[in-house]
């Protein structure tokens, strides 16, 4: 494709998603609440979808048993445990597949990754997924938060995970078991299982041995401010910490279609950033891609921001996380939380009163989870 073909190309997906385009500068639909949110991420969650098709359509009817109807339900004996995804494995399957259900595109994690199931053991059906990998290296929030300088960051960012996809599956969701997934994160079976994955790891760089302690978790919302996050507590304690907003940017509004034509035209006549050596050739992230083939075509690099912020999250797994981030302490204060106690706190504060409140999970069909029409 020629460069004012793939020029005309990227100015048609931006105004077909909502953006408004002023020149170098992007701005996202007026009256930005949740819906128009999702409805900027719709094309990009179509297109996902239709990708996954040759992948998973034919799984999808074996897959939909491990949802629940509502009637297998008993909120009084709800079990969760977390299942951690191995590679290969059907588990993996349905962790994709259900990714496929969020309003959002669904990343496949950067760097390390762990991927967990929630399953409810009274009936075997998944409650949720939970989504760990690398962090992005600079977020203004968290590191303010933590009060990283640049050396300390450099060195501690591996005790660092985020969280890019996290949810409960109906009929649960109705049950605000959203919370629940979220809670588990931050318990010692999520910390235990990333110590036993990196422990005596080496970096890329420093080729330094990891200890494999897990201090900190983060998380963005999807739809601006969250109400699962929000007021998250564990007996008192706020579980989920707002420390602010992201500036807007990323990639996400490239990945409709037009990223695979701007990839094919970046790796044609764009030069990836030197980086080292240990790190490997090529471009270091889908974002550097886009931003080398926009300068290439004489588009704005500043249309990486789209102006649709995402509020920031900080999950501290001890209570001295900022110091031992920062290098002032070696030795964490761990806040034991296992998954069962948890679960007691979130059954009687969130589960059980919505069951009571709310009843309408009981209705639910999984076949309305089905996302491709079924096969006659």
């Amino acid at each position: 494709m020629k460069g004012r073909d793939l020029r005309n190309l990227i100015v048609e997906s931006l105004l077909q998603q909502g953006f408004g385009i002023h020149g170098s500068r992007l701005s996202p639909p007026e009256h930005l609440d949740k819906d128009a949110v999702r409805q900027i991420h719709s094309v990009a969650v179509e297109h996902r979808i239709e990708c996954a098709r040759g992948r998973l359509q034919r799984h999808e009817s074996l897959l939909l048993p491990r949802i629940a109807n509502g009637s297998e339900v008993a909120p009084a004996r709800i079990a969760p445990r977390l299942i951690e995804v191995r590679r290969g494995s059907q588990d993996e399957v349905l962790f994709r597949y259900v990714g496929l259900h969020w309003s959002i595109p669904v990343s496949s994690g950067y760097g390390r990754r762990l991927r967990f199931l929630v399953v409810d053991e009274h009936n075997g059906k998944l409650i949720g997924i939970l989504g760990l990998g690398d962090p992005v290296y600079s977020v203004a929030a968290r590191d303010g938060w933590i009060g990283w300088s640049r050396r300390a960051r450099r060195q501690r960012l591996r005790h660092v995970m985020d969280a890019y996809v996290l949810g409960a599956v109906p009929p649960y969701s109705y049950l605000l078991c959203g919370k629940l997934v979220a809670m588990l994160a931050a318990s010692d079976e999520v910390r235990s299982a990333f110590r036993r994955k990196y422990r005596g790891s080496r970096s890329c760089i420093a080729r330094k041995r990891f200890d494999g302690r897990l201090a900190l978790l983060t998380t963005t919302s999807a739809l601006g401010r969250s109400s699962i996050y929000n007021r998250l507590t564990l007996e008192g304690r706020l579980v989920y910490q707002s420390v602010g907003f992201t500036r807007g940017s990323g990639d996400f509004h490239f990945l409709n279609g037009t990223y695979e034509v701007v990839r094919e035209y970046a790796d044609r006549f764009c030069e990836p950033t030197a980086k080292q050596e240990a790190w490997g050739t090529g471009f270091r992230n889908r974002r550097e891609v886009v931003k080398k083939c926009l300068a290439q075509v004489g588009l704005s690099t500043e249309w990486l921001y789209h102006g649709i912020e995402r509020e920031v999250f900080v999950i501290p797994l001890a209570r001295n996380t900022p110091e031992f981030l920062r290098g002032d302490h070696s030795r964490l204060l761990w806040y034991r939380q296992s998954t069962q106690d948890m679960f007691a706190w979130f059954r009687e504060r969130w589960l059980l009163p919505r069951a009571e409140r709310v009843p309408t999970y009981a209705g639910f069909d999984r076949e309305e989870y089905r996302i491709w029409q079924k096969p006659r």
